[in-house]
């Protein structure tokens, strides 16, 4: 094969080109960091990157649907106990009002309003709102759940959020849930069309209502019916054990989303190595490639002036 002037300038530049290309190349990863600036320069890992990439996003939005979540359901924890706290002082009230050896008709008058007033801020927090939505409302949110007389207006519905792939958690109570022992579902089409007997079948045990033991004590404080009164104890003991049992609930979704929250923090972490595992450059290493490709480009050019052979221009000067 026979080597020309011209093979030798190819080589020569093709030579001081590559060297110039890698040494671009470096001193680019130098500049950002990074070792995949482009998905060329590694499309498997560029690839990986953009999973890791899609995941990070995915549970940035988990973290804050776990985080507006334990805001709801923290708020209607303190509201629960509120309600807690109402009926506790209620039974302290029927108990010592229940004898009268311990009360008299004036006495029961005077706490009759006391009682009165903790129906109100029973309805009060039964319509507790964080901004312009009702916690106790199930999905309507926009209106207030009860009225002030304690009916409930609200629905059955439990928002539900996502708060990791394919787990979903409800963020809110239903007040019938809470103000009832034994709350009856809102029944559907098809169950209206069933026959008292039926009915029957899938009666529910005997319920208790919040308000309406509030008002048979009211009541009985106000007419002297002692037994009306001593019969609300039992009740109260039934409305407060099933408001401790949905603060529990409450804590048992609380407990299961700190779980979940931190499974994203460890993932999102997990991720975050990987990322960098991929993409950042070893700066020790590109810097020892830097200087060993300017010496290759430096020899390159010093080598290229015995290939070139002189030129007649070479000879006139």
């Amino acid at each position: 094969m026979r080597i020309t002037e011209n093979t030798n300038y190819d080589n020569i530049r093709n030579s001081i080109h590559r060297s110039k290309s890698r040494m671009e190349n470096f001193q680019n990863q130098a500049s950002t960091m990074k070792q995949v600036n482009t998905p060329s320069d590694d499309p498997v890992g560029s690839a990986k990157v953009l999973e890791i990439r899609t995941e990070k996003v995915n549970a940035e939005q988990f973290a804050s649907s776990i985080h507006q979540a334990d805001m709801l359901l923290n708020q209607s924890d303190h509201a629960i106990g509120e309600l807690v706290d109402i009926m506790m002082r209620a039974k302290e009230i029927a108990i010592s009002q229940s004898s009268g050896a311990s009360s008299t008709k004036e006495s029961r008058l005077g706490i009759a309003e006391e009682v009165d007033q903790l129906f109100q801020r029973a309805v009060a927090v039964g319509n507790t709102r964080i901004s312009d939505r009702y916690l106790f409302g199930g999905y309507r949110t926009d209106r207030a759940p009860f009225t002030p007389e304690g009916e409930y207006t609200g629905d059955d519905g439990q928002t539900m959020v996502e708060i990791g792939r394919d787990t979903f958690i409800a963020v809110n109570v239903p007040g019938n849930e809470i103000v009832n022992t034994h709350p009856q579902k809102i029944r559907k089409t098809e169950e209206l069309s069933r026959t008292p007997a039926e009915a029957d079948e899938g009666a529910h045990p005997e319920n208790v209502n919040l308000f309406d033991e509030l008002q048979t004590l009211r009541i009985g404080l106000l007419t002297g019916d002692l037994n009306a009164i001593q019969n609300t104890l039992d009740r109260i003991d039934d409305s407060q054990g099933k408001l401790v049992a949905m603060r529990a609930k409450i804590g048992s979704r609380v407990n299961g989303m700190n779980g979940q929250l931190q499974a994203v923090e460890r993932q999102t972490i997990t991720n975050a190595q990987l990322s960098s595992n991929i993409e950042d450059a070893d700066m020790a290493h590109v810097m020892n490639e830097i200087a060993k490709e300017e010496t290759i480009l430096r020899s390159a050019l010093q080598s290229s002036k015995h290939l070139v052979q002189p030129t007649l221009m070479d000879f006139i000067k």
